[in-house]
């Protein structure tokens, strides 16, 4: 890719106050220093991908691809053949057999965990280890036990942690909270999100799929994808400060949930209630956003328009998902990294969606 130049003095004072930084060892300093020399030198952030699975081909690698300043330098996935072809496919020069290979290669900068959430852990801390950048997959681990070892291991070394919650970049939901925010729909009273779909071929298969066994996702598919809507619910109106829920499998064709419903308070003072059934007859996907002067109706996945209701007027947010549903995200992380600008989705943000989330299961009190 071609390099481009890009404010860098950001990063040299983020080194200067590792530097002095009382967590960070010898070992740490030199590390992180190696790292920031060569992009200096380079203008360019290396990236090694964990994980070569369905969310890698369209979503989210391509977008690494195409943002200025970035470069996927190496893959790995267990399976070396396929890791192989997936370099080959996507033009990345390098593959490795082993996670370890591809997080102490010293030609990579930054690490992006594209595998199923049971493995987050090992690989997060083991990047952090080394010290370097990092992007994980949502949900940032299956419980939020984990997701704070995973939180406290980047933040106790100052370094970079994002989660790939990319709605928070997208330009529907921010044109959504910006009329949240104006108040053209008055105070926001309480949010419902009401999501079902029939169970698939491959649920009533019976065939293993990891997104469905309980012990790597309690809540099945409420864990891949209603984190989605709760991650982008405290980003619009704020922090939660309780949730409950009950979650209880009905069909008996894998054994995690395959419905759950929930109740939850923002501390801003939004209530919120949502339900999640993977056995109904209908496909529904509505969140419906109750004000005081007014009202918000949108899909959390469907590529759709958002439409505004005011007493004096009607509209649609028309906001086209890109090809590469993480462009804005990879392009945020960019310049949070390269010129210094804040980013939505990190560490400290999904910790606090993997909260809402054990909470909503009760595996937390």
């Amino acid at each position: 890719m071609t390099a481009v130049s890009f404010n860098l003095q950001p990063l040299k004072l983020h080194f200067a106050k590792c530097v002095f930084d009382k967590h960070w060892s010898g070992n740490d300093v030199r590390v992180f220093k190696s790292i920031r020399t060569k992009m200096m030198q380079d203008n360019v952030l290396r990236w090694g991908v964990i994980g070569c699975g369905s969310v890698t081909e369209v979503k989210s690698v391509p977008a690494y691809q195409q943002t200025d300043g970035f470069e996927v330098y190496a893959v790995m996935r267990r399976n070396h053949e396929l890791a192989l072809d997936y370099a080959k496919r996507h033009n990345v020069s390098h593959v490795h057999k082993s996670a370890e290979a591809l997080i102490s290669d010293p030609n990579i900068d930054a690490v992006y965990i594209a595998t199923p959430p049971d493995t987050h852990l090992e690989y997060a801390l083991a990047v952090a280890n080394v010290g370097k950048i990092c992007c994980i997959e949502k949900p940032l681990s299956p419980s939020f036990e984990e997701s704070q070892q995973i939180y406290d291991a980047f933040e106790k070394r100052k370094i970079p942690l994002f989660v790939a919650y990319y709605r928070r970049s997208l330009p529907l939901f921010n044109a959504i909270k910006e009329v949240v925010d104006s108040g053209k729909i008055g105070k926001v009273r309480h949010v419902a999100w009401h999501y079902c779909r029939p169970a698939s071929e491959l649920d009533r298969s019976k065939e293993y799929n990891w997104r469905t066994d309980k012990n790597i996702a309690t809540g099945g598919y409420f864990d891949d994808l209603a984190s989605h809507g709760l991650d982008i619910f405290a980003y619009l109106f704020g922090d939660y400060s309780d949730a409950k829920g009950i979650g209880c499998n009905q069909l008996g064709l894998y054994s995690s949930y395959d419905s759950v419903s929930a109740t939850w308070q923002h501390k801003s003072g939004v209530t919120g209630t949502g339900v999640w059934n993977f056995g109904s007859y209908t496909r529904v996907d509505e969140v419906i956003v109750y004000g005081s002067e007014g009202e918000i109706r949108f899909s959390i996945f469907r590529d759709q328009d958002a439409q505004v209701v005011t007493p004096t007027d009607v509209f649609e947010l028309q906001h086209p998902y890109p090809k590469h549903i993480q462009k804005f995200h990879v392009e945020n992380m960019q310049s949070a990294l390269l010129d210094n600008k804040s980013h939505p989705s990190t560490g400290l943000t999904a910790l606090h969606t993997s909260w809402v989330m054990d909470k909503i299961l009760n595996k937390i009190a």
